[in-house]
């Protein structure tokens, strides 16, 4: 191993007299030391476990550890059908570093139970906790860096960047988006996933000392924990309408064109565990939307579908344009997605004068507000709460009324502090 090596393998916290600075987020100053490459992890890549009995030993082990949990988990993402897991890391004091594969090990439950009382440190917390609750692993307390970062005012808050602006390390960053379903996974690639979770726990404290220094630590803990408790997201109505391109379609049965490709093509995608997009393009989906093509021959000349399909192929999705053409009437579906709130604020000027004019104060006063706070406006408060309140404000415009309202739509009671009284003033705001 080289110095080089030995440095980064064995890196150190920040010293507590020099908190990072989120004015600094864009790239340290060019006074400050370059950042030291993070070359591989303290105790070396582990092997991969892949058994059972390998899985016992680990589960006794991170039993044994102590301090929070730095989890991580990558996905193949472009590559297979859904966001499971194909690897998940790990990493706490006494237990070392643990590489689980989740496809030979997929219930990973006894783990998850014997570290449920301890605080799970993830970054970007809502990428992953969804696939690692379909193994077992739902964490009752977490910190997320990646949102202590956006609190803290910090600009750039990928992995990458807050170890390199937060600790002075810099993380390899070339295998984030191969596919991780591939076995065996090279060194290489478990390498990197062992390195992110290396420093998570040294970046918690550093952030946690940063936001205790700005008066937010408060407001980060209201947030993690309403990750925490989050309930699993409902399948997506009509998931079909968010087909790249839907806004060129705008006939009824060029609609259940694309509904009936989309249906077709998640189907193959589901039985051959691909990417739906590896089976057939969104693009070509809009394409046979527009031209409906009448017989196989039509659908092999159109972009998307020509000199990439066999017959067999052209077949089934001839299939599924043919079926499109064949409903009635009254089955086709309806123009845009059932409306589930406030119509989009370009229109409220014609509509609703006076709403317009309140949600134009808020916008202004909330943007205001968060510069001042140094964190991005979307983590004050949420911009679809601010168009509901502002659509229909409670009959009250009062500062009670205003922040039930709040709370109804899932403000946490910090998020509520800061922005009732510039809503409640926005409420009133004459129309132009």
């Amino acid at each position: 191993m080289t110095d080089a090596q030995e440095t980064a393998a064995d890196p150190s916290p920040l010293d507590p007299s020099q908190p990072p600075s989120p004015s600094d987020a864009d790239g340290p100053p060019a006074a400050l030391p370059a950042p030291v490459p993070l070359l591989a992890p303290r105790e070396g890549v582990p092997e991969v476990v892949a058994s059972e009995a390998a899985l016992a030993e680990t589960v006794a082990r991170y039993a044994a550890g102590s301090g929070p949990l730095a989890v991580d988990a990558e996905r193949a993402s472009g590559y297979r059908y859904g966001q499971r897991a194909y690897l998940v890391q790990l990493r706490r004091d006494g237990a070392g570093t643990a590489l689980i594969d989740p496809v030979a090990c997929p219930d990973l439950s006894g783990l998850g139970q014997v570290v449920e009382d301890t605080e799970w440190l993830l970054h970007a917390a809502t990428q992953d906790l969804p696939c690692l609750r379909d193994i077992g692993m739902v964490p009752r307390r977490l910190f997320d860096t990646e949102l202590a970062g956006r609190l803290a005012g910090f600009a750039r808050v990928g992995l990458g960047a807050m170890v390199e602006n937060v600790l002075g390390y810099s993380l390899e960053k070339g295998h984030s988006a191969v596919d991780w379903s591939t076995r065996p996974l090279p060194e290489p690639w478990l390498r990197y996933a062992a390195l992110d979770v290396e420093l998570l726990a040294d970046l918690r404290d550093a952030l946690e000392e940063e936001l205790a220094g700005q008066g937010k630590l408060d407001w980060a803990h209201q947030e993690f924990d309403a990750i925490a408790a989050a309930l699993p997201a409902p399948p997506r109505k009509d998931p079909w309408r968010r087909t790249s391109g839907m806004h060129k379609v705008r006939r009824r049965r060029q609609l259940a064109v694309v509904r009936e490709l989309w249906n077709a093509r998640d189907r193959v995608a589901q039985r051959r565990d691909i990417s739906p997009g590896k089976v057939l393009p969104d693009a070509a989906i809009v394409e046979a939307a527009l031209s409906l093509p009448a017989d196989v021959q039509a659908l092999g000349r159109l972009r998307g579908f020509s000199g990439r399909a066999g017959r067999r192929q052209l077949d089934q999705w001839q299939s599924a344009v043919d079926r499109a053409r064949a409903l009635p009437e009254t089955e086709l579906p309806q123009p845009g997605a059932a409306p589930s709130g406030p119509p989009p604020p370009r229109a409220w000027a014609d509509r609703d004068p006076a709403a317009a004019a309140r949600l134009s104060k808020a916008r202004a006063d909330i943007s205001a507000r968060a510069e001042e706070l140094r964190l991005p406006q979307e983590n004050l408060i949420t911009p679809d709460t601010v168009r509901r309140l502002c659509w229909e404000p409670p009959a009250d415009h009062g500062p009670t009324a205003v922040a039930a309202a709040l709370a109804g739509y899932g403000a946490r009671p910090w998020q509520i502090e800061q922005v009732t009284p510039l809503l409640v003033e926005a409420l009133d705001a004459p129309a132009a």
